[in-house]
């Protein structure tokens, strides 16, 4: 049989021009240009180890160009764990065929075979101590070439950096308060701009007194286009001063109405859906005996960034530039162009880090903020930031869900059959993906664009409302179908792991309900359904890391939760220990990951315990409340986070693969630690919440409720 013909990376199909990922410069360093952007994962310092050692060269010398539209590569946006996935691989194969064409080079220049060649941190060196370098070749390789697909990187035990934790790039700027965020960014001249939004929710602007704010001093400019005010000011104390006494004179026609908040699986249940049969597996007809049938939910749940959104604009002529934390450049170019009516080339998006991002926040739709805003001030570089408030009320929220699992049981309480409802808002409504514009200002404007209603990714790309749903375990049959909203009176878009968290958690939970109908050990129970040999490693490794299980303690509960996100990204198990006494305290999570390939192990276990440390608190505490007007959660006392004094301990085994193709890690432990934390409560309570999240409140009514 003959081997498949090789195939370029999937970021190299879409980008194949090698100048456009490496560069070296005059100053002996090699600029690195990914398409993806640190968003606090770490991904440039994994990029540039890869980056090293492919060229041969001291990581020292990596320099990670911030993502472009003027220059660097078009890989989409950063989101769904995919940036060591794609722009990691994409690089790796550009890196290797660069260092390819410079050893051929250098062979010619040398007269040696290129094969007896060496590299060292740039220095290319072969027989008779000849030698050249990088640099001095850069003036006669020309790397305005597209990729070819064949270029051979170097294998795992050939790699000096990949698979060894190095120090992240990004952290000594922010360790000693150097700017590197946009909030940060203090530049001579800077205006700052603040925007108008309602109290109430789908409330319009119908009418603005501008007189009283135009004495407010340091005042440059009002805009208003429709429904979108905002003002310009010297200063921020004066934006602000100025946006309270404009707030004063703005009439606001009535609103729409929110949902029930203490019955969301009733309002997402009634409402006009798209319905999607996800996946389906039939076998032989078997005795059911019984048919267990669950409800589980989860809230709205915002991003919850520590700093609100923030952008710069500044306008020369019919050209303007934005500089922004947006996850995906092009994207948010591609929109900003159909909303300005411009053509995409008069725009250059340049991202900068923003401090906090867990998916589709509102750092896209503040850029358009400030592009509106900077239109008033002749060229001058104007620097919008939301508030608090705006952030928790504007911003689009991860999506509220209700699941609903019937498990037929023969029997011996096996499991025969299994089928998974989902209903939810779609997941995604991110810029650049439609016709129209899904920017909050476009929807504004005096010609406004209506609201996108959010959508769910293909099923082939991860899913959304139905991302995990379909179980790994060896199920005889099942029916897995998804129900999207066509009404979104409650904004959604992308926050971290989409649906995956909900499904996770449903599932995990009805698998522990059966394993203890059964008298079975929960971990026993779902080895014994897997046939994923790495699967069962992550939950192994993580039972035998916890010492599963412990001798029973009174007030101490212990659950387990197992996923790979998306069903084709990275592994992870996870153990909880929790403490139930007033109110519970989860106290150790103990978890394994199967990344593949572990680029940056410190990497991989940061993002793990982030994960696990962000899932603590939504299974806890997080939920957006709201009347039926307005958003109500809009401060940190309302919606209230974990605190430093909560955090668990956070212990993380990676199981390494060096000859498997590396997947991120960013979202794998949300899941698996919202199951074990629930599933960790029934075994210290005897009582199984269904209803995230996990409150006081919420466990004395589930224990009213019959089993």
């Amino acid at each position: 049989m003959t081997s498949p013909a090789p195939k370029l990376p999937v970021s190299l199909v879409a980008n194949p021009r090698l100048s456009s990922w490496v560069r070296f410069t005059d100053a002996g360093r090699v600029a690195i240009s990914p398409g993806k952007v640190e968003i606090g994962q770490g991904i440039v310092t994994a990029l540039a180890q890869i980056a090293a050692d492919e060229l041969d060269v001291d990581i020292v010398r990596i320099e990670m160009i911030r993502a472009s539209t003027a220059m660097s590569p078009n890989e989409g946006v950063t989101s769904g764990s995919l940036s060591i996935q794609q722009s990691g691989r994409a690089l790796r194969h550009a890196c290797a065929e660069v260092r390819q064409r410079f050893l051929a080079a250098a062979s010619e220049r040398l007269g040696v075979d290129a094969a007896l060649l060496d590299v060292d941190d740039g220095t290319i060196s072969g027989p008779g101590n000849v030698r050249t370098s990088y640099w001095e070749l850069a003036g006669e390789v020309s790397l305005d070439h597209d990729a070819i697909a064949g270029a051979t990187a170097k294998s795992a035990a050939k790699r000096a950096l990949a698979g060894h934790s190095v120090q992240r790039v990004d952290i000594p700027d922010k360790v000693f308060a150097r700017p590197r965020f946009i909030h940060d960014c203090a530049l001579p001249g800077l205006l700052h701009g603040r925007v108008l939004r309602p109290e109430v929710s789908g409330a319009k602007l119908m009418a603005l007194d501008q007189e009283a704010a135009r004495s407010v001093p340091g005042l440059v400019a009002i805009v208003r286009d429709g429904g979108f005010a905002g003002v310009v000011a010297d200063g921020e104390a004066a934006a602000e001063a100025a946006l309270k006494v404009l707030r004063k004179g703005a009439i606001w026609s009535a609103g729409e109405a929110l949902p029930d908040e203490d019955d969301l699986a009733g309002f997402l249940r009634s409402q006009p859906v798209e319905t999607t049969v996800i996946d389906t597996r039939t076998a032989a007809t078997q005795n059911a005996v019984q048919t267990l049938r669950r409800q589980y939910t989860r809230p709205y749940i915002a991003h919850g960034s520590i700093a609100p959104s923030c952008a710069m604009a500044r306008w020369d002529g019919d050209h303007v530039h934005v500089w922004t934390h947006s996850q995906g450049v092009y994207l948010l170019r591609a929109d900003l162009a159909i909303v300005l009516k411009l053509p995409a080339e008069n725009i250059v998006v340049e991202h900068m880090e923003g401090a906090g991002c867990y998916g589709h926040n509102a750092a896209d739709d503040v850029a358009l903020d400030a592009v509106l805003l900077a239109k008033a001030t002749s060229g001058r570089r104007v620097r919008v930031q939301w508030s608090r408030h705006d952030e928790m009320s504007h911003a689009p929220f991860g999506a509220a869900m209700a699941i609903e699992i019937e498990a037929d049981l023969d029997a011996d309480n096996e499991i025969v059959g299994w089928r998974h409802t989902i209903w939810s808002n779609g997941h995604a409504a991110r810029p650049g993906r439609a016709a129209q514009p899904a920017l909050l200002a476009a929807s504004e404007i005096a010609n406004p664009y209506p609201r996108m209603i959010s959508t769910n990714p293909p099923a082939a790309n991860g899913g959304g409302g139905d991302r995990n749903s379909v179980p790994l375990y060896d199920f005889p049959a099942w029916t897995i179908t998804s129900h999207r909203l066509l009404t979104m009176p409650v904004r959604t878009s992308a926050l971290r792991t989409l649906g995956g968290q909900g499904n996770v958690f449903a599932i995990e939970s009805l698998l522990d309900e059966i394993a203890a109908l059964r008298g079975e050990d929960p971990i026993a129970f779902r080895l014994r359904h897997l046939r994923d040999e790495r699967a069962r490693d992550v939950i192994s490794a993580a039972a035998q890391r916890a010492q599963w299980k412990p001798q029973k303690q009174a007030g101490i509960g212990y659950g387990v939760g197992f996923a790979r996100y998306k069903n084709t990204g990275a592994y992870c198990a996870a153990i909880a220990e929790i403490e139930g006494a007033d109110d519970i305290r989860v106290k150790r999570l103990t978890l394994a990951v199967d990344v593949g390939e572990a680029i940056n192990p410190d990497g991989v276990i940061n993002q793990i315990e982030g994960g696990a440390i962000q899932a603590t608190s939504w299974v806890l505490k997080e939920r957006v409340r709201f009347d039926r007007t307005r958003i109500t959660s809009t401060s940190w006392t309302d919606y209230p986070i974990l605190r430093f004094s909560e955090v668990p301990a956070v212990d993380v085994e990676i199981i390494q693969r060096p000859e498997i193709e590396p997947v991120g890690a960013g979202e794998a432990a949300h899941g698996p630690v919202t199951a074990a934390i629930a599933n960790a409560v029934y075994d210290c309570l005897g009582v199984r919440v269904r209803d995230l999240p996990i409150t006081r409140d919420r466990i004395i009514a589930a224990a009213e409720l019959p089993s």
